[in-house]
């Protein structure tokens, strides 16, 4: 099974960063706005609707504020399987 990381430095504070992602209902609108256009969250899952019309259901695993830590794995159409995380470090 492959691993990609990435790294992204932003010019913002972990805080401010930390907030944007940890609001996983509303990914179209603080996080990634353009590239999803809607987001329905409903208990542990997300329903995301992408700008190329692509709509994936999202289980979110962990929102770890400790460690600025956001894990979830995705069920889609085209997908089999996916899980990823995002984290923040200052």
């Amino acid at each position: 099974m492959a691993t990609i990381r990435k790294e992204i430095e932003i010019n913002r504070s972990p805080g401010f960063v930390w907030d944007a992602i940890r609001d996983v209902g509303n990914i179209h609108k603080r996080l990634v706005p353009g590239f999803a256009v809607d987001c329905k969250l409903e208990g542990d899952w997300r329903t995301v609707t992408f700008a190329n019309g692509m709509v994936v259901r999202e289980l979110i695993v962990s929102v770890d504020d400790a460690i600025r830590r956001h894990s979830w794995a995705a069920q889609g159409e085209l997908l089999t399987h996916y899980n990823t995380s995002a984290q923040v470090f200052p």
